[in-house]
């Protein structure tokens, strides 16, 4: 599924639960727009889309290419923050669907240059793009244009329009069975014609949103300071990325306008004096995230190899020192996946050098560095690389966790993680750590809830209302158990099996 071909994901998507998200859309719109004749949804209430896509994200959190990796994920939320900020300056997002939608990126270790959007705000990202993205300004062109999907309600329309064809099928088939009896050919041409009607239709409409989604998204990256530039490189980037899997049909058999067709759109969009030589170079904290992306979605042995043989090229001195520096970061986060301590202590040494100079890049290599330390038991070392880090964000909280965790501190970090979920509450990695945290403080029961508080922000309440009971009758058990701690047990698997029944009563 490619990301020109996000709306036919969508539809498919949505198609798997359709009969279930329909059953529950009784009554008018909950939200609008503040443009409403392209956010309309009224097929749709905000509520019934967002548990249509709670139920497609629970699938999503169980497939093996999902990951949480928070170096990666710290970077693509900075950028999708500003995006969110500038959608709502902009009052593209109601204020009703801003409190029903999720607003939640998941990232899979797929090699396709690739993003979609799901109902009820959620987006995916296959590391695979963020590997070929040369600057921030072109991965904002990408969450810009599938979060206009989503803010425009792209979904429930599709769906509404779906659903407004089904008087023309059905009167094509009434139409063919009336001439059935005088000319048998008449009666197939009647419903063949019926349904390719309806389906240029739903093509038509279906290119319309696209568009849609590239003009509104083109306004929301500007709004929150990006080069719209990049939405024009995108597109190149894209064309050469599916070159090969173009089928080569006409346009108006597409579900999506043709990439030149939307690259001469942008350029015309790009005011004059902002052309193409003024977007700046690879930032290098972007070449860092970029190479990490390239090492994560593609972790065969041989893969992982090429990266040593990268750095052994004739031609790695003249690269530019954003592309040096990515090398240097992939080969010793390679290293360290192949637990090659010597090349990834050396490379890792030569990283932290060469950016020293920039420091958004050197924050992402100590981190990498404290990983790599970690990993071979330094917690002397790791604990130096992470200093000054403890507080700047999630990466650097869940690095200083383990290590606390590991070096006898586990009070700190539960303190620490305490205080993060606070306002980060589905934060599944965080409630993980914490798990750990109060396993080694003996808290058996808070490390059992915690475990069961990882379900929950991954949407499975099924197992999260097992380990929950499990919680309970190890309260039962404890001579002095924590009353707070139980009171809390009891609670959540209220909160849990409520969740559940609501879930059973929408199929």
């Amino acid at each position: 599924m490619r990301i020109r071909r996000c709306i036919v994901g969508l539809a498919a998507a949505a198609a798997l639960v359709a009969s279930g998200a329909q059953a529950q859309s009784v009554g008018p719109q909950s939200t609008t727009s503040a443009l409403p004749e392209l956010g309309d949804g009224a097929d749709l209430s905000a509520a019934a889309e967002r548990r249509l896509g709670d139920r497609i994200a629970k699938a999503l959190y169980r497939d093996p290419d999902y990951i949480d990796d928070p170096v990666t994920m710290e970077y693509v939320q900075a950028i999708w923050q500003r995006l969110l900020t500038a959608a709502r300056q902009r009052a593209d997002i109601a204020p009703a669907l801003d409190d029903a939608f999720a607003w939640e990126i998941l990232l899979g270790k797929d090699r396709s240059v690739n993003a979609f959007a799901l109902p009820g705000g959620y987006l995916g990202l296959h590391l695979g793009l963020l590997a070929v993205v040369s600057n921030p300004d072109e991965l904002a062109s990408v969450l810009a244009h599938e979060l206009t999907h989503v803010t425009q309600r792209h979904i429930p329309r599709g769906m509404g329009r779906q659903a407004a064809q089904a008087p023309w099928l059905i009167g094509a088939m009434v139409l063919g069975v009336l001439a059935a009896s005088k000319d048998p050919n008449a009666a197939n041409a009647a419903i063949v014609g019926g349904q390719a009607a309806a389906a240029q239709n739903q093509l038509n409409f279906s290119r319309d949103m696209e568009r849609e989604a590239d003009r509104i998204g083109l306004g929301v990256m500007k709004h929150a300071g990006y080069s719209p530039q990049g939405f024009v490189t995108m597109f190149e980037k894209l064309q050469d990325s599916n070159r090969f899997n173009d089928s080569g049909g006409y346009a108006y058999l597409r579900s999506h306008p043709l990439t030149t067709e939307r690259i001469a759109d942008m350029q015309l969009r790009v005011p004059r004096a902002e052309p193409a030589a003024t977007l700046p170079p690879m930032p290098m904290d972007h070449a860092l995230v970029a190479a990490r992306a390239r090492v994560l979605s593609n972790p065969g042995v041989d893969a992982l190899r090429q990266w040593a043989v990268e750095m052994q090229s004739a031609k790695w001195a003249s690269r530019p020192p954003a592309a040096q520096a990515a090398a240097l970061y992939g080969a010793s986060f390679a290293a360290l996946k192949l637990r090659d301590d010597a090349r990834s202590a050396d490379w890792m040494a030569q990283l932290l050098q060469r950016t020293s100079n920039d420091p958004a890049a050197h924050r992402i290599a100590r981190l990498l560095g404290a990983e790599i330390a970690l990993a071979r038991g330094d917690l002397v070392r790791a604990e130096q690389l992470l200093q000054g880090l403890q507080s700047s964000g999630r990466a650097a909280l869940l690095l200083r966790a383990e290590l606390d965790i590991r070096m006898g501190r586990a009070d700190s970090a539960a303190q620490a993680l305490r205080t993060w979920l606070v306002d980060q509450p589905r934060d599944a990695l965080a409630w993980q750590s914490l798990a750990h945290a109060n396993s080694a403080l003996g808290r058996a029961v808070a490390a059992v809830r915690c475990e069961a508080e990882v379900n929950i922000a991954q949407l499975d309440y099924a197992s999260a209302a097992s380990r929950l009971r499990a919680a309970q009758d190890l309260a039962r058990q404890v001579a002095h158990a924590d009353p707070i701690e139980t009171a809390v047990v009891q609670t959540r698997l209220r909160q849990v099996e409520l969740s559940m029944r609501e879930q059973a009563l929408e199929r």
